[in-house]
């Protein structure tokens, strides 16, 4: 007769082990489903991934065939997928119209508007309408803006009592970067 003397509700070290791996690996099936990627597909073999709705495959990955179809034989591509990110206007260049007015919205990981025009006593209120937290920060060292993490519809104020121009930041998200102008 086998007696079983662990408490209630325990596991052996093998079952806890095992249950990692199941956790793991359904995470990374999901991700993969996520990222239109099948295990399903006919066509696909154990173990390849398979571009999804909207993709296709590029020279570097397994499968790609180039011209005459030798498989990652495309005249000058690179061996390695490339991954593009569409730009944002100030990201590429573009200067930011100035807006005058006291809020800034934080949306879709940008400050809107990108650059605020304002009078010296002027609060400016932030407030996060994404998802993800953001900050308010100034750029550089001994900045006046140092906000907390922002929840969504959490808000962040400041009045600006010296002329100048006063850019800042998500220190999060640091791509996210906008300018407050103040003048008399």
């Amino acid at each position: 007769m086998y007696l079983n003397l662990r408490a209630p509700g325990r596991r052996s070290r093998a079952a806890a082990g095992m249950a990692v791996v199941i956790v793991a690996t359904g995470g990374a099936l999901g991700l993969l489903s996520a990222c239109g990627q099948s295990s399903h597909s006919p066509a696909a073999g154990a173990g390849a991934l398979t571009p999804g709705p909207g993709q296709h495959r590029m020279a570097g990955m397994s499968g790609a065939t180039g011209p005459g179809g030798a498989a990652g034989s495309a005249h000058g591509a690179s061996p390695m997928p490339s991954m593009s990110m569409p730009m944002s206007p100030s990201a590429k260049g573009a200067q930011a119209t100035p807006v005058t007015g006291d809020a800034v919205a934080i949306k879709n990981f940008a400050f809107s508007p990108a650059k605020l025009e304002i009078k010296v006593g002027t609060t400016v209120t932030w407030t996060n309408q994404d998802t993800d937290a953001h900050t308010v920060t100034s750029t550089g060292s001994g900045g006046p803006l140092r906000s907390a993490a922002l929840a969504t519809h959490a808000t962040y104020r400041h009045t600006f009592t010296k002329p100048g121009t006063y850019a800042y930041l998500c220190t999060i998200h640091p791509f996210m970067t906008a300018t407050v102008e103040v003048t008399r």
